[in-house]
């Protein structure tokens, strides 16, 4: 990353220091949230699903204040396949520990480091690999504070540096919102399904002459009472049907080791299938020709894609991208069959669950590796409703799939421009005031 401002070493500005090398047996379920490796999801530091570590043990901690965490800190992971990505911690009312193998960065001399600038180049595309690169020697995806230190970043007069967080912040703060917005929705569709499909909560409603909470419209469509079925106690008239009786299954192609090259057309792999969305960024590719000829392997967004191998199970969409991906084998593509029993919606609800995903990996289960066939995935029943109360349920959650696929494309489009408008307001390509007109005109 060239510069019209002076490089130097991240140690003269600012310090890493790693957390505490908490115990595995001291970490449970109850007390304080505990940082560690997997809480690092770039752009963010998740604490949703944290380890816990026990005020008894915290009192018995050496300097345990040195490790609690507070809004903002910068944090980056030391370890493992996400070595060098940082996020920033959030605001919270616990207070939150640091773990071993995650180093949090702060500045040392404030005079010369705006710590929000610091979060900006550090958390730029590109930083994690640098700093790998410098390891020179030691394994890979470990790198140690002292040698994070040695990373030598550009060094702007105080007031460029935060004028140049603000720009870039601004943008990080419509991505935040973007995230918030995603989940927001894919929570309202997730607990609209769990309601009427898991827990029956209209039909229990009116079996019990209490009003469903639905509009009249809707409600009318749910029986009163339930019936035994294979999977229990089940709506009347509902049938139990399996996935590959209301769906169809396509198994990605085998595609040999000597089609794989550095561009051209992408092909989802397994590692690509994250819960919620596939990560079609980091991927493998295969030549034009090649992809013509294994066309009914083509993905479009807002495809169902369902891990087959290794992370069993894992559901995710395909996003809105510029280049649409190849399935690869291991990973199924789910799709409604065209009579639409059920919608796609009800598919991605449906295999987002628990109980689905517990299903899959109890399927995988007899081998080294966990491995499950289509034919295992396509027997996973459920309790399958009346088509009008399938469509009343479809017109409510197929505007939220699609939302959510829109609200990714511009969340990506966002973190775009931020990665591009970073190392040219560093070297003086783009000035401070051009830059703050590019943000104006972004309308999303």
């Amino acid at each position: 990353m060239s510069s019209e401002y002076p490089f130097l070493p991240l140690g003269t500005v600012a310090s890493v220091r790693s957390g505490y090398a908490f115990k595995s047996s001291d970490m449970g379920t109850e007390g304080h949230p505990l940082v560690k490796i997997g809480s690092i999801v770039p752009p963010r530091v998740d604490i949703s699903s944290c380890d816990r570590i026990s005020k008894e043990v915290i009192g018995k901690t050496p300097g345990a204040d040195r490790y609690l965490l507070k809004e903002g800190d910068i944090l980056i992971a030391m370890t493992g396949a996400t070595a060098g990505k940082t996020g920033r911690f959030p605001a919270t009312n616990e207070e939150c520990f640091l773990n071993q193998r995650v180093g949090k960065v702060y500045p040392t001399d404030k005079s010369s480091i705006d710590q929000e600038y610091l979060y900006q180049v550090l958390s730029r595309q590109g930083f994690a690999d640098e700093i790998l690169s410098l390891a020179d020697g030691s394994a890979q995806g470990n790198v140690s504070g002292s040698l994070i230190e040695t990373y030598k970043v550009p060094i702007p007069p105080l007031q460029i540096q935060k004028a140049i967080a603000h720009i870039l912040g601004t943008l990080d703060d419509k991505i935040e919102l973007n995230l918030k917005t995603n989940e927001t929705l894919e929570a309202m569709a997730k607990a609209l399904f769990k309601s009427w499909f898991v827990d029956f909560d209209p039909v229990r409603a009116k079996a019990e002459g209490r009003p469903t909470g639905l509009p009249a419209e809707i409600s009318d469509l749910f029986p009163d009472s339930f019936e035994d079925s294979e999977l229990g106690e089940i709506p009347s008239g509902w049938r139990v049907m399996e996935l590959g009786m209301v769906s169809t299954f396509l198994n990605g192609y085998a595609f040999k080791s000597s089609d794989w090259q550095e561009h051209g057309v992408p092909v989802v792999k397994i590692g690509s299938v994250k819960p919620g969305f596939v990560d079609v960024d980091n991927v493998s590719f295969v030549s034009d020709e090649i992809a013509v000829s294994k066309d009914r392997y083509r993905l479009s967004p807002g495809d169902i894609l369902i891990g087959m191998t290794g992370y069993v199970g894992e559901v995710g969409l395909v996003p809105i991208s510029e280049s649409p991906p190849l399935l690869n084998q291991r990973v199924g593509r789910v799709a409604p069959m065209s009579d639409a029993m059920v919608s796609r919606s009800f598919l991605y609800n449906w295999m987002r669950t628990s109980t689905f995903k517990d299903s899959v990996e109890v399927l995988s289960q007899g081998s080294a590796q966990a491995n499950v066939s289509s034919d295992s995935i396509q027997s996973i029943p459920h309790a399958i409703p009346s088509s009008e109360i399938e469509r009343a349920f479809a017109s409510i959650c197929e505007p939220i799939l699609d939302r959510l696929l829109e609200g990714h494309r511009e969340q990506k489009l966002l973190a775009n421009i931020r990665d591009v408008l970073l190392p040219k307001l560093i070297s003086g390509e783009i000035r401070i005031p051009d830059a703050e007109k590019m943000l104006e005109e972004v309308d999303i």
